[in-house]
């Protein structure tokens, strides 16, 4: 200045201030993954609580004598498949579940791919009546068909005897009660296929069938060159789900013939319920509804590397 003095620079701008520097911890918790676990946290102790510690636990008792006073390792599982109603219940355990969703698959198909061709209202009058299998208690509904079934009151009999028929004993030979609750089982899980085989439907580009109509395809190439490989995924997801639910069914055949006759229709988990709480056999019961796991961890290992597999294709 013209006096010969001088101002320091930092009084004639104002100072710059240096953020400081933040912690680990608020680092961490200001991650989007760390705010998605804390977020999910109260599920995952749900699923702890529920899912986890109840399956070990199972796995201890299946590991346990009939009193629960000593350990004997595997000798519950050996004496299971030894005994010929227990290979019953396997035999009779796969039978009712893969047939049960093959049916309930290829009914869902069809009726998704109807739906999918009726426009406006009529598709959501259609599809609200449709569900309506779905939406009913199963334990419920499951009684209705025992009363159609039943011998003395069975509206199913009394329709054949209108027409010159003799009564079906529909729950009381051994393959003709599997049928009925293999029956009962696609009646109220074909709508679960159909919804979810909609939205698949709805998601493939309407492009891929006009180019497919100017290669000159038909509706069946179409189907089999279009459709079906844009819903791999989604028909392999609901096939998994559908076989876990289904293996793992207690209510309709509890109701409709409690495993008879002569335990010829007998499913995992009524046999379980049947030997662990009826008879007293807990450890046993525990062994009987583990046998399912070994199957459904093959079915959900080979499901699954399919739908990854096909991920990675579609996303290089």
């Amino acid at each position: 200045m013209a006096d010969g003095t001088s101002i320091p620079a930092d009084l004639l701008t104002p100072a710059i201030r240096r953020p400081q520097p933040k912690s680990s911890m608020q680092k961490f918790m200001r991650q989007r993954s760390t705010i998605a676990f804390l977020m999910a946290l109260p599920l995952i102790l749900l699923i702890l609580c529920l899912v986890v510690y109840p399956a070990f636990y199972a796995i201890y008792l299946s590991m346990l004598n009939k009193k629960m006073t000593a350990f004997v390792g595997l000798k519950n599982f050996t004496y299971l498949l030894n005994r010929n109603t227990f290979q019953l219940v396997i035999f009779q355990s796969c039978l009712f579940a893969i047939t049960s969703v093959v049916l309930k698959a290829l009914l869902g198909f069809m009726l998704a791919h109807l739906m999918h061709n009726i426009s406006g209202k009529y598709q959501r009058v259609w599809r609200g009546l449709l569900l309506v299998p779905w939406v009913i208690p199963l334990a419920l509904s499951t009684l209705t068909w025992w009363w159609m079934f039943d011998p003395s009151y069975s509206a199913f009999n009394w329709l054949l005897n209108q027409l010159g028929f003799d009564s079906v004993p529909w729950l009381g030979t051994g393959w003709t009660a599997r049928f009925c609750t293999i029956l009962v089982n696609v009646w109220f899980g074909t709508p679960f296929f159909m919804i979810m085989y909609m939205a698949a439907l709805k998601s493939v580009p309407e492009q891929l069938y006009e180019a497919a109509s100017i290669d000159g395809a038909g509706a069946i190439q179409k189907l089999f060159f279009v459709t079906l490989p844009m819903m791999r995924n989604i028909i392999s997801i609901t096939v998994l789900f559908s076989l876990i639910v289904t293996f793992a069914d207690f209510d309709i055949v509890r109701i409709l013939t409690s495993g008879g006759p002569q335990d010829m229709t007998h499913v995992f988990a009524t046999y379980a319920f049947q030997v662990g709480i009826q008879s007293g056999d807990i450890p046993l019961g525990a062994s009987i509804s583990l046998f399912m796991l070994p199957i459904l961890a093959v079915a959900a290992y080979f499901v699954l590397r399919g739908v990854n597999k096909r991920t990675k294709e579609i996303a290089t």
